[in-house]
């Protein structure tokens, strides 16, 4: 198989498991993700992490940045893959890559599932600022 036709074909499938992943309503697998989904009104984002990868660690400092911020109006839940807990959160959202973010709506609801991976401060900005 040529490398195009790899490209290719991975493209599709990781928009094709993302379309078909979404769930209407926010699993809460954990005790961290019952006390934070929907519990005060404000949009979560469940940061699926290793903290101690070095891709995870560089997500978190895109997510200080937007924590820090006077109008950061969101709450966020941390799934550490060494919490053993946590364990069936990974499973309920399909989560196979680390970093990966999943933004969950007011109402509880699954709103966007992020490719793995480092996104900036700005992208996800823009994804919490498409849910108002």
């Amino acid at each position: 198989m040529n490398r195009r036709t790899f490209t290719v074909l991975t493209t599709l499938l990781l928009s094709a498991s993302s379309i078909t992943w979404a769930a209407p309503t926010a699993p809460l697998s954990t005790p961290a993700l019952k006390a934070t989904i929907a519990s005060n009104g404000k949009p979560t984002l469940i940061f699926f992490l290793n903290p101690m990868g070095a891709p995870c660690q560089a997500q978190k400092v895109e997510l200080d940045k937007l924590v820090a911020q006077p109008s950061a109006k969101f709450n966020l839940a941390n799934v550490s893959v060494m919490d053993q807990g946590a364990r069936q959160a990974f499973y309920d959202y399909g989560v196979r890559s680390l970093p990966s973010l999943v933004l969950v709506d007011k109402a509880g609801n699954v709103n966007k599932v992020f490719a793995p991976g480092i996104h900036s401060a700005e992208s996800i900005t823009a994804a919490l600022s498409a849910l108002n």
